[in-house]
């Protein structure tokens, strides 16, 4: 699944031909330089490590300007590897945005906004207890987590509350409305996980 590495600018909202009001997100994307080339002989397998987002050389380890200047770039901030390019892809490349069509469609991946230490209500949709009947400081309340002496502790898993967000979520099968070349921007039907200015990956 080839792809490339993307910073998301915002949301948005263009009118389709019919005029319905599609709500979108842009995305810049790339250019992607490849800053390396997996090969079956000497990694064991087949891929291309792509840098985005270039940033000075003394906020970068010596191991990695090293990396970076043998395919003849800049010091990047996000550096990811991706499967599936075609063959003849070259070291120190670049990769831009017409690497995806208009129409096309595909899976988006980024890290979803933290919300800190949240309740069972907010974090996993609890309904909470009655508002009436003297409920004193038990509306938003978990209710009844364990058993009696057996078996006399708490079962893996159960919902409770916690740190929500900040997890990597992949949404699927999203639409490319517009490739805009000039800008390096892509244009993409519905909502992408992350904040504004937080990178992405786009994958066919």
């Amino acid at each position: 699944m080839s792809g490339l590495i993307g910073k998301k600018i915002g949301m948005t909202s263009i009118y389709d031909a019919n005029g319905k009001n599609i709500p979108c997100t842009v995305i810049e994307v790339g250019p992607c330089v490849v800053t390396q080339v997996r090969t079956k002989e000497v990694d064991g397998y087949e891929a291309l490590q792509l840098g985005f987002d270039d940033k000075a050389e003394k906020q970068s380890t010596k191991a990695l300007n090293g990396h970076f200047k043998k395919a003849g770039t800049t010091a990047k901030k996000r550096v990811v590897e991706f499967q599936g390019f075609d063959e003849g892809v070259k070291l120190g490349d670049l990769i831009t945005v017409d690497h995806f069509e208009e129409g096309e469609f595909v899976d988006v991946s980024g890290t979803s906004k933290g919300k800190g230490f949240q309740g069972v209500v907010k974090r996993h949709g609890f309904a909470g207890s009655e508002r009436t009947h003297g409920q004193q400081s038990m509306n938003r309340a978990p209710g009844s987590v364990g058993a009696a002496s057996y078996p006399a502790r708490i079962f893996k898993g159960m919902r409770m509350g916690g740190r929500m967000g900040g997890e990597t979520i992949t949404v699927q099968n999203l639409r490319v409305l517009k490739v805009v070349k000039e800008k390096n921007l892509l244009v993409i039907k519905g909502a992408v996980p992350g904040h504004n200015n937080s990178y992405v990956i786009i994958k066919k």
